[in-house]
């Protein structure tokens, strides 16, 4: 299984190459910047780091490097600076998760390949109707208003529901909604819902990005877990946080 990964310089993306390569899993990994991995990523036979963007390629340049891919993750972010957050690309995640779907028929696999996409927990899943309070609904409002990385959010997440679906003959999809992300060194136990239990705005969970990480690369490797979760957005928690 071979695994393209975007976003994979960003803290849990760097992670989530790692754990695949520890599993030895192929990794193709694309970066506008190289030198950002550590030693063990760079120096495994299983890494292939490509210095590009997929805003940067065209769509048959792209469907190249998702060639022989059985996996596609994607830990973009925006970054947390003004021009991160107000700048363009409004779309960094949306329009990437477009692109890579659009690759896909080109791959030449026989099994649909699999699309794991980092979301957050402040994102409802609309095919489930999850409830939330009017309260929370009101500043979630005011967030997509304000913030335009979680209307981004919402939108890549909301194009693998609508547009990709249950049934797309060629690719599968589910998307990790963690809550809170804190920083923590080693795998702890960890609990997946289908939905939120607990409110993202006023009673948030924590969620590592190691965790996060290990998940992902559960979807990926597993079978059991992917047959678990696929074309879902599973919530995840730290257990006891």
């Amino acid at each position: 299984m071979t695994t393209l990964v975007v976003g994979a310089t960003g803290a849990t993306g760097r992670l989530l190459v790692e754990q695949l390569l520890k599993r030895n899993e192929p990794v193709k990994a694309l970066v506008r910047r190289t030198g950002t991995f550590n030693e063990f990523i760079t120096a495994h036979p299983g890494f292939t780091e490509i210095q590009t963007s997929v805003h940067d390629l065209s769509p048959d340049e792209l469907a190249r490097y998702v060639e022989g891919c059985t996996a596609l993750a994607s830990c973009l972010g925006h970054n947390m600076t003004f021009k991160g957050i107000f700048g363009k690309p409004r779309l960094l995640v949306t329009d990437t998760i477009r692109k890579l779907c659009a690759a896909v028929p080109d791959t030449g696999t026989t099994q649909p390949v699999r699309m794991v996409l980092m979301n957050t927990a402040g994102n409802r899943n609309r095919d489930l109707a999850e409830p939330v309070s009017f309260a929370q609904r009101c500043v979630v409002s005011l967030i997509r208003t304000l913030v335009p990385p979680h209307r981004d959010n919402e939108q890549a997440a909301d194009y693998l529901r609508t547009h990709i679906g249950q049934n797309h003959d060629r690719l599968q999809w589910a998307a990790v909604r963690p809550d809170s992300l804190i920083d923590l060194d080693e795998v702890t136990a960890c609990d997946a819902f289908p939905s939120p239990t607990r409110s993202a705005i006023f009673n948030p969970g924590k969620s590592s990005r190691i965790n996060v990480a290990h998940f992902m690369t559960e979807l990926v490797t597993c079978d059991k877990t992917w047959q678990q979760w696929q074309g879902q957005m599973p919530v995840i928690y730290n257990r006891g946080d």
